[in-house]
């Protein structure tokens, strides 16, 4: 979509932290092309320099190496910032599970220190990425805002709690923050490589590899995919929004409809075919379920229309269609 038709104050600064990450590096690229002079605060522990090296070269740009776990770091990120996008965090389900306490240090005790660095840079709004993970076991379809369940895994209480703490600082010091629920994102950018890789480009890399995917479970278990141009356009409307109502509150980032990993590979399959038409011949694996998994998410975006006046343009068929190119035209 054309996010530069959000406009915002071009005199604006902007943090990004993660900004080298999947959706932090996107991020960068679109302030930027909307005339914004932006940071970026990075550890690289997830994040890749190849994500922003075309933004280098930019006046506009900073990058500033840092973890979030130091607060020397984060308050010298935010120095001068007028909005903060929060995106470092250790992802990933199973790696919660293997590794609890890095998950927790980088993702509370990080956050914290972001929140403590913004409040004392007296930063105008404070947006940051929630999880649709938070939902946990509540069995009720489509997720709505505020009715959730019990975290089903440690990355899930890291970001439940990361509401939590958004809250107090609204209330007890005014710090605006706007927290985004993030509902499966996926698109250009995103890592296929690892032991964490996200399902849609581990398994675009396997099939372009004539690999055989494997999908968890008997394939039933079903995401609301959403892909990475409506998530910026979420993250603009936070900061750039007017609305008073719109603030202190969390919110579901997704397009609204779910899509089970049967027909994921299905459209895999069949898109990636149109550049090699052998992949349509690949096999796919089953295995067992992966522990924490929930096996529905599908979220209601009424909160984000009515209050931010969101409007997510790619479904999962044109949002996969756009990553598979990218992944054929950058990976392949």
């Amino acid at each position: 979509m054309n996010n530069s038709l959000i406009k915002l104050n071009s005199n604006c600064h902007i943090l990004v932290t993660g900004g080298a990450g999947f959706i932090g590096s996107n991020l960068c690229e679109a302030l930027l092309n909307n005339g914004n002079t932006v940071s970026c605060l990075d550890n690289f522990a997830t994040g890749k320099r190849e994500n922003i090296a075309n933004l280098m070269t930019n006046s506009q740009f900073e990058l500033i190496e840092g973890d979030i776990r130091n607060l020397s770091d984060c308050t010298k990120a935010c120095k001068g910032a007028d909005y903060v996008l929060h995106q470092a965090a250790l992802g990933s389900v199973p790696r919660s599970i293997n590794d609890p306490i890095t998950s927790n240090d980088v993702n509370i005790t990080g956050f914290l220190n972001m929140l403590v660095a913004a409040r004392d840079a007296k930063v105008k709004r404070f947006v940051y990425a929630a999880s649709s993970s938070t939902y946990g076991d509540s069995a009720a379809l489509p997720k709505v805002e505020d009715i959730i369940g019990k975290p089903l895994s440690p990355y899930a209480i890291t970001k439940y709690v990361n509401e939590l703490y958004a809250d107090i600082f609204s209330k007890t010091y005014g710090l605006e923050t706007i927290g985004l629920r993030y509902f499966n994102v996926f698109g250009r950018k995103q890592d296929p490589n690892g032991a964490y890789a996200a399902v849609i480009p581990k398994f675009v890399m396997q099939l372009m590899k004539y690999q055989s995917p494997t999908i968890n479970g008997d394939g039933s278990y079903s995401r609301d995919f959403t892909y990475i141009d409506n998530v910026i356009q979420m993250n603009l409307r936070a900061i750039s929004s007017n609305n008073k109502e719109a603030v202190n509150t969390v919110y579901n980032v997704a397009f609204g409809e779910r899509t089970d990993l049967r027909e994921l590979v299905s459209l895999l399959k069949e898109y990636l075919s149109d550049y090699d038409p052998e992949i349509a011949k690949v096999e796919i694996k089953y295995g067992p379920n992966r522990q924490g998994d929930i096996p529905h998410s599908l979220a209601s975006i009424d909160k984000a229309k009515k209050l931010l006046g969101y409007n997510p343009l790619f479904n999962i068929n044109t949002g996969l269609k756009e990553a598979v190119k990218w992944y054929w035209e950058n990976l392949k």
